[in-house]
Formats: structure tokens, sequence, C-alpha cells
């Protein structure tokens, strides 16, 4: 059954923007697509699927729960990575699967080690150390305690690799913490290396950093954000296209995202539109009614403030957004139709809402608004 609106994810912006992620790594360098949060809203079975076609074979999730979805969808060939939660109950299939993940804090470990133990299979795991962000990681006196258990138990782990987080990459800001935390990954490495423990794959860089840090890609950089066609800042962006001396942005959004006209009505002056009394007419005017609303990921704070497109035109939204609907004013506009194609992100013709302005409106940021679209929408991949 149809949803009252629905996703296209576009494989040529996909495309696009993975040929340009490789255009600067180096050769050896792999690229991890992060997937976390439904592949930020793009969906993750239309992505893993999409990406794998394009030359991808490993992805990145935060937790158990979405390293299930991605097995779901992926290949026989692709690699899932967990870099966060993962339910106690769920180390089995995970070990079983070969299914990777990050190992932040000893519990993490001696549970790996356990049912590794019990399956007789190995734990494919990657060393998660802290060096500066203070969120998850190995301090330095847990990853010496982590030695001696990695040391005791090889034959139950494969280190598949060694990884760090920076915090905040894409600002100019962090500058020194973030030379700082390469530093320390370095030492932490050397820790791993001087004790015969040599991770396959070094990875610490995020989209921010392969941009901002060159130095810091080594072996693999985790990016998520670049291959959907947004930069980690505005800041990132600028700094690039500077530096390049590039007069176009290079990155192509790989989202859509549409539904239709319901209903058409004229309303007399003087009447309010929609809940309460947040807007009232000042002249006899012509609204049309679009099936989304907040329940869809359509936010509140657009009341009276966001726009849509239908026939290449913008339609403001009036009165409140509501659960499942908002209401937009066409009295200005010509040969609408109940049927006819309503735009909220994406392009129609000449005419687009990027989803940058999207998120201004909504004053929040890119990650965030992605991340918030629902996923019973409807995502369609389209060539």
């Amino acid at each position: 059954m149809a949803s009252t609106s629905n996703i296209e994810i576009i494989n040529d912006a996909l495309k696009n923007n993975v040929n340009f992620v490789n255009s600067i790594i180096e050769n050896g360098t792999k690229i991890s697509a992060v997937i976390k949060g439904n592949a930020y809203g793009h969906g993750t079975s239309v992505v893993v699927s999409a990406l794998e076609g394009l030359g991808i074979d490993h992805f990145s999730v935060y937790s158990s729960p979405e390293a299930f979805e991605a097995l779901k969808s992926r290949s026989n060939n692709s690699t899932i990575m967990i870099m966060g939660f993962i339910n106690n109950e769920d180390y089995d299939w995970i070990i079983s699967n070969k299914v990777e993940f990050y190992v932040s804090n000893i519990y993490a470990l001696k549970k790996a080690i356990a049912v590794a133990g019990e399956l007789n299979k190995k734990a494919r795991i990657h060393i998660d150390v802290e060096t500066g962000m203070n969120r998850t990681g190995l301090t330095f006196s847990e990853l010496k305690k982590a030695v001696a258990l990695i040391k005791d138990n090889k034959n139950l782990l494969d280190i598949v690799g060694v990884t760090s987080h920076f915090a905040g990459a894409e600002s100019i800001a962090n500058h020194m913490r973030i030379k700082k935390q390469f530093t320390t990954f370095k030492k932490r490495i050397k820790l791993l290396n001087d004790n015969g423990i040599y991770p396959k794959i070094r990875h610490i860089a995020s989209s921010a950093a392969a941009i901002n840090y060159p130095e810091t890609k080594l072996d693999m950089i985790r990016t998520g954000i670049l291959i959907f066609g947004y930069w980690p800042s505005e800041e990132s962006l600028i700094y690039y296209m500077q530096k390049r001396k590039l007069k176009k942005n290079p990155l192509e959004r790989a989202i859509r995202w549409k539904s239709q006209v319901v209903a058409i009505k004229d309303v007399a002056p003087g009447e309010f539109i929609g809940y309460g009394l947040s807007f009232q007419t000042q002249y006899k005017m012509k609204i049309m009614i679009v099936p989304v609303g907040y329940c869809n990921g359509y936010s509140r704070s657009l009341s009276n403030n966001g726009h849509v497109i239908v026939k290449e035109q913008n339609a403001p939204v009036i009165g409140s957004v509501n659960m499942n609907m908002i209401i937009c004013d066409i009295t200005y506009h010509q040969g609408i139709n109940i049927g006819d194609e309503v735009i909220l992100i994406g392009k129609q013709g000449n005419s687009e809402i990027s989803f940058s302005s999207f998120a201004k409106m909504n004053n929040s940021l890119n990650y965030e608004i992605l991340a918030r679209l629902p996923e019973n929408i409807e995502r369609i991949l389209i060539y």
C-alpha cells in the first residue's frame, strides 16, 4: 500500500558522491559507508543494495539492531561493523555471522571472549581507544588491561582494527584538540604493536577529518554524510572549495521527498485556518492540503514558516503543521489540481528546496532532520 509521501533515493547522485570520496583518498584506503540512523534517513535496505552496486563492501552501523537490518540487505561479501551499542543477547549471532564490532570497554572484551569460546569461533573486533573525546573508548589504563586479555585469548579474537573518533573535525575551532587526539591515537597503536598486537585496519577519520585532516585517513575512513551529498559543516565546504578554487559544489543530494495535493478549497476573508488562531486570512484565499505532518517528520516548527513546491512554484505553509497534514497557500497559483506532485525536499523542474534550507527553516542540523525521517515512509531507488 502506498504511503502518503515517499522518498526517492537517486542512484546517480550516490554514484557521483562515491566517486568524490574515492577522489579524496589514497590507493589502499578503504571506505566504510556509515549507515547509522536508517542510513541517515535514506533507508538502510535501499542504500546498502545501491552502494554495493557502486563498489562499497564495508558498512558501519551504531547498534546491533541496526546491524541486523543491514545483514538482511547486504550481499554475502559485504562486511558490517558495529561502532556502538550491542544487546547482550546479540553477541551470539554477531560472532556467528562474522559481524565486526568495537570493543570500547573491558566488559565488552570479556563478553566477546566468553561467547567466542562458547561458539568456538573468533570474534572480529576493533579496539576502540579513548583519545580525548571522552565519550567511548578504552582509557590508557583499560587498554593495558585489554592487552593482557587479548594476549591470553588470541585463539578467540581476530583483531581486525584499532579505532577512535575525533571530537569535531568539521570546525577549525577544534584544530588543536584534533591534532592532540591524532598524536594520542598513534601512541596507542604503538602500545599495541609493542605488545605484539597488530590490527589490520587503523581508522579514525570521519567525513570531516577526511576533508580537513587528510593525514588522518590511514587504512580506512568512515564516511556517511558525504555519500548522501552533504558536508559535515558549511565550514568544511568552504574550506574544500576555496583550497581547490572550485565554483560548484561537487556533491549531489541523493534524496527527494514528495507527496501530493489531496484537497483544494477557497477560504473567505477573516477566517482562521487550521488549529487555533495562528493564521487569519486577510483576503479570499485558495488553499491546498498535503497529507504530511509532524508524525511524518515534517516539524511543527515549520508552521507559518515552511514552504513546498507545486507546479514549480513555492507554496507557503500556513497555520499549524498537523499530525497528518499541512495547509499551503496557492492563492496566486494557476492550474493546480488534486493529485499533483508536491515537493517537500528536492527539485521539481527549475525549483528546489535544498535540505540545507529545510534544516534552516527547522533551525536544525542536516544530520538531525535526515535521521528524523520516519522509517515507514516508502523509499524508492531511482536510476
